[in-house]
């Protein structure tokens, strides 16, 4: 699977599948999408950024590489065995599973891959995207039985594109980027408690990033109102915001404990209501 090849299909497809909501104003309703979180360096330059262009969650778990080892077992959510009914949890359920993968990965527990895979096949199937889904849990059980990490990350974020794909062609291509913030969030939990018990400005920088807080608050206000307006999606957008004040450090300034512990505490947050369901 070739990740050009994803983009590519996805940009062709926008003009046969945009929504109204979407095809309005979207060149002035898009919000910056931070350069370094773009799957395909040569997608900027051929193809441009649009509405549908999500952050690849490979790229997210790139920068906190040397944040290992992550808390994964000590920020562990089990899903219920019930599927959401609502397809936006759904999309941020998925997120959460593809950053379980990378975590697995970065922290080599690869024998949690089969479980992870499994669910996924399980969600893909829900939201109308199994028979892709299914066909890269296949290859990411073969990855983690032959102890091929590179191949594994590489098969992730290939899922995630495939899911993208198809939500556009089921013209749900705005729930896309809740895949790309369930990634984000989950990340986010854990890196911020991996640098709040381990402190030091340098691994600290790492969380600094309220270009990111501040582009999933604007994506969160850009979706249908369906969506952005439920009551746990109202909540995560005011907690992005904070976040995005948290995170912002001036020319001069250097990361604090206190900043991280606060960070870490609003992402805890985050993530329960990510998985709270609306309720």
């Amino acid at each position: 699977m070739k990740v050009t090849q994803s983009w590519v299909l996805t940009m062709t497809t926008l003009s046969l599948f945009a929504t109204p909501s979407f095809a309005q104003d979207a060149n002035d309703n898009i919000p910056q999408l931070p350069s370094d979180l773009i799957e395909d360096p040569h997608v900027r330059e051929e193809l441009g950024i649009n509405e549908f262009t999500a952050p690849s969650i490979r790229l997210i778990f790139d920068d906190l590489e040397q944040l290992a080892p992550l808390p994964v077992k000590e920020t562990k959510h089990d899903l219920p065995e019930r599927m959401p009914l609502d397809r936006s949890d759904l999309s941020i359920e998925i997120g959460f599973l593809i950053a379980e993968g990378f975590l697995a990965v970065e922290n080599n527990t690869l024998d949690d891959i089969e479980g992870i895979a499994k669910e996924l096949s399980r969600y893909g199937k829900a939201l109308g995207a199994g028979e892709r889904v299914n066909r890269h849990a296949a290859s990411l059980l073969d990855h983690a039985k032959n102890d091929r990490p590179d191949e594994l990350k590489a098969e992730l974020a290939a899922t995630q594109k495939d899911v993208e794909i198809e939500l556009v062609q089921l013209r749900d291509a705005d729930l896309a980027h809740l895949i790309s913030f369930g990634g984000w969030i989950r990340a986010l939990e854990c890196a911020s408690l991996a640098v709040e018990k381990n402190f030091t400005e340098e691994r600290a920088s790492q969380l600094f990033r309220e270009d990111i807080a501040d582009y999933y608050e604007q994506i969160i206000g850009s979706l249908d109102p369906r969506v952005s307006e439920r009551k746990h999606m109202l909540a995560m957008r005011e907690i992005c915001a904070g976040l995005k004040n948290d995170m912002t450090l001036a020319s001069d300034e250097e990361p604090t404990e206190a900043q991280v512990k606060e960070i870490s505490t609003q992402s805890k947050k985050l993530a329960d209501l990510a998985l709270s369901r609306g309720q």
